[in-house]
């Protein structure tokens, strides 16, 4: 096996970049969703729980985010490396790595998982719960912004030849081809 490729988005773009597209991605996306949802649910009354439900929520959003990547490696009966460290003493962050190698597409599909399993349905719900779309939205804008670097690394997977076998790095993915 020859490496093709090896795509780390956060050497090729820079950290702060990526945290600067992934809040404007974010903002964005709330700004153009809630619009339209506003005017879907304008005769609704909106509930309001206060501060600490959108807090705790946006705090296990990333959690969240993170394991959903792990759902579809259970399915495919693969293993999965997880790591958790404590950021800033009380914040747990995880770092997720598989013990095998993956096809092209069940790369993809890892990485499309937390749009697929979080802002989906959180487009449902925010349509189906009129009282509570402002904090549907605003979870799933967040989302959205979270997923940003997994929708860079399908650009470059879906440019990889198509028989090529992905491994997953610490820094980011090496793809190889015979």
């Amino acid at each position: 096996m020859n490496c093709w490729k090896t795509v780390n988005v956060y050497r090729e773009v820079g950290i702060n970049r990526i945290y600067i597209i992934s809040l404007l991605l974010g903002l964005l996306s709330f700004i153009f969703l809630y619009i339209p949802f506003s005017i879907v649910h304008q005769s609704n009354d909106f509930k309001d729980h206060g501060l600490f439900p959108l807090l705790f929520g946006l705090a296990l959003l990333p959690l969240v985010h993170k394991l959903m990547h792990i759902v579809p490696l259970i399915i495919a009966n693969r293993k999965v490396k997880l790591k958790w460290q404590l950021k800033m003493g009380m914040l747990p962050v995880f770092f997720l790595s598989t013990k095998t190698k993956m096809s092209k597409q069940t790369s993809i599909i890892t990485l499309l998982a937390p749009t697929l399993f979080i802002t989906i349905p959180g487009l449902v719900s925010s349509y189906l719960f009129a009282d509570y779309f402002a904090y549907f939205l605003i979870l799933t804008a967040i989302n959205i912004g979270l997923s940003f670097t997994d929708y860079i690394y399908v650009a470059k997977l879906l440019r990889a030849p198509k028989k090529c076998i992905v491994e997953n790095d610490d820094d980011g993915y090496d793809i190889l081809v015979n």
